[in-house]
């Protein structure tokens, strides 16, 4: 077993979803081993909300306690916490095999959002795997 740590640094340039004042997103991470028969899911964690702030900082850290990196994919998705429903803002998907993770700090800032016009949204976060 292995210990995944995920460092939520901050998001930028996040697209307003509301019609009054500005959006309040937070992050959700979801895991999943895509495995050939069967994927396997180890779960999500969510961050704090950020009340009207498309420039979001949150500092905050999850864990992940898994078996192995092999196949597993991390989904970030930027949501707006709403009252009748929160509305999503953004998305990526993150192939952790891929990253070589270990326990030294690996720094990603993945986009999130492509904007035609104006700046593309990204968040920006920093993985560690030990086992």
């Amino acid at each position: 077993m292995g210990i995944l740590t995920i460092f939520l640094d901050r998001a930028t340039n996040l697209k307003d979803k509301d019609t009054i004042g500005e959006s309040d997103p937070y992050i959700k991470f979801e895991l999943e081993q895509n495995n050939f028969v069967g994927d396997e899911d180890h779960g999500e964690h969510k961050s704090t909300t950020k009340e009207n702030d498309l420039n979001p900082v949150y500092g905050e850290t999850f864990h992940y306690n898994i078996p192995t990196l092999d196949n597993m994919e991390l989904t970030v998705k930027v949501m707006d916490d709403d009252i009748l429903g929160d509305d999503k803002m953004g998305k990526c998907k993150i192939k952790l095999e891929k990253l070589g993770l270990s326990g030294s700090p690996t720094p990603l800032r993945e986009k999130v959002y492509n904007r035609v016009f104006g700046d593309d949204s990204y968040v920006f976060l920093t993985l560690t795997y030990v086992e």
